[in-house]
């Protein structure tokens, strides 16, 4: 799982080392002031976590379950960097209607929240809630990962273990709950978002013995959040189960034997994880899923446009299982990676285009929200599918080709949109991928070369991927 890495961006505390005889003394007072009964260090660190940070942004009369368009904030963001570079990027998102903006908890850019039980540290996750609410966006917060010392870990800020495997390591049984109060305290923290999303991708969810998900451990663990989540405050939206839809070869022992298509066949692990979650769940607002186009084994089947369809297979399903519940999608992603977890083999064109296709899947399957997994770098160079160049310097956050059709199809699709059926050449049918409102047509050419194409009534030349935007 984790096929999109997790880099955690936390800062690395470090202990001074003491000179002399005479400072010995002083450094094992400041030592035992800084460490509780339990152990671990806790210096950095605060019991005030429920405190409400900075000027939350008033929220409406009501909460809707829906969100929107967004983006998922990563290891490095505009949050840091020169002072004009990130006041360009909040300038920007703000002038797009504030596109909805996701961070966990733990990593991706944000440090451990608890290192010892009662001790907390938002001071980077502040930053990011900072930015959201500079950039007039809707905050929605991911409830993941979890500190060490909920994890078999030891607690403590030098403590943390930032590798993959720990951070992806789900709580014990017996730390649900407290997992469960540390949602309590960021929602109290961050009374301004009003939608959380339960863990990620069943990370440390996984049972070996019988080799499926251990979709009761997550269940019991998302029940204990959800009902922790409405007692700070019954409006607050809460959704989950965040499952990777994963496909498989339609020959794979795993493969669903009902639900496959072109692109593949379901891994009927997943969609038993996924109805012992829905049918055992205390509650939700909307449900979340992620996952690729592609295969487990990075196949685009029959090619990466077609490969598409499963976005609308697979919204189609879900919806068809949870009725009203608005569905999101936390990630997607349409461009196989390669062994360091790098997408970077399309031209921006083509990348952009099959983004394009995808988006386009997920809302004729029925979905009303998606978070674009934001792949930033710290310091400047190519960044392949990046939202805007880095912010290292006061040139930076510079807008890029992903940002316009991340930006532009939120504002012309947002929740509630009713869609509209437009006229298509016959010949220009297999080529093109068509979505249309009242207002707005997005037409994205499949080809590899110049086209002529007749889409609502209009003739036009498109270049190879191009993506067009017209206004009826």
């Amino acid at each position: 799982m984790g096929r999109h890495g997790w880099n955690s961006g936390a800062r690395r505390w470090r202990l001074t080392a003491l000179l002399g005889v005479g400072l010995a003394a002083l450094a094992l007072v400041v030592t035992l002031l800084n460490t509780l009964p339990g152990g671990g260090g806790t210096e950095g660190t605060s019991p005030d976590g429920d405190k409400v940070h900075g000027t939350p942004a008033t929220p409406g009369n009501s909460t809707a379950p829906d969100v929107g368009w967004g983006f998922t904030h990563t290891q490095f963001s505009a949050d840091e960097g020169s002072a004009a570079a990130v006041r360009r990027v909040e300038g920007r998102l703000s002038d797009a209607g504030g596109l909805a903006q996701n961070q966990h908890i733990m990593g991706w850019g944000a440090d451990n929240p608890e290192p010892v039980k009662g001790r907390y540290d938002f001071e980077a996750l502040d930053r990011r809630v900072d930015f959201m609410r500079a950039s007039g966006s809707t905050p929605v917060i991911t409830l993941c990962c979890s500190p060490d010392w909920m994890k078999g870990g030891r607690p403590g800020v030098d403590s943390t273990d930032w590798s993959q495997a720990a951070l992806e390591t789900a709580p014990t049984p017996e730390h649900y709950q407290d997992f469960a109060d540390l949602a309590a305290t960021v929602a109290k923290r961050y009374p301004d978002v009003r939608h959380f999303i339960v863990w990620n991708e069943f990370k440390g969810f996984w049972n070996d013995a019988e080799a499926r998900w251990d979709y009761e451990g997550y269940t019991k663990l998302y029940n204990l959040v959800y009902r922790a989540l409405k007692k700070v405050d019954p409006e607050i939206m809460v959704g989950g189960p965040y499952l990777v839809m994963d496909s498989v070869d339609p020959r794979s022992p795993d493969a669903s034997a009902t639900f496959r298509g072109a692109w593949g066949a379901m891994d009927q692990r997943v969609l038993d994880a996924f109805s012992y979650w829905n049918e055992n769940k205390a509650g939700a607002d909307f449900v979340v899923v992620d996952g690729s186009s592609y295969t487990k084994d990075d196949e685009l089947l029959p090619d990466e446009f077609a490969a598409t369809d499963k976005f609308t297979a697979v919204s189609r399903w879900v919806r068809q299982r949870t009725g009203d519940l608005p569905l999101w999608w936390a990630e997607y992603y349409v461009e196989p990676a390669d062994g360091d977890d790098d997408r970077d083999g399309w031209s921006e064109a083509r990348r952009t285009a099959v983004q394009a296709t995808g988006m386009i899947a997920m809302v004729r399957g029925g979905a009303t929200s998606g978070f674009y997994w934001n792949p930033e770098k710290e310091k400047g160079g190519a960044c392949a599918g990046c939202l805007w160049t880095t912010t290292d310097k006061a040139a930076g956050g510079a807008e890029l080709p992903m940002y316009d059709l991340v930006s532009r199809f939120a504002e012309a699709f947002p929740p509630g949109t009713a869609h509209r059926t437009v006229s298509v050449a016959k010949d220009d049918v297999p080529g093109v991928r068509v979505l249309a409102t009242d207002r707005t047509v997005l037409v994205v050419n499949t080809l590899d070369r110049r086209i002529s194409a007749q889409v609502d009534g209009k003739r036009f030349d498109m270049q190879a991927y191009e993506v067009r935007w017209l206004t009826r």
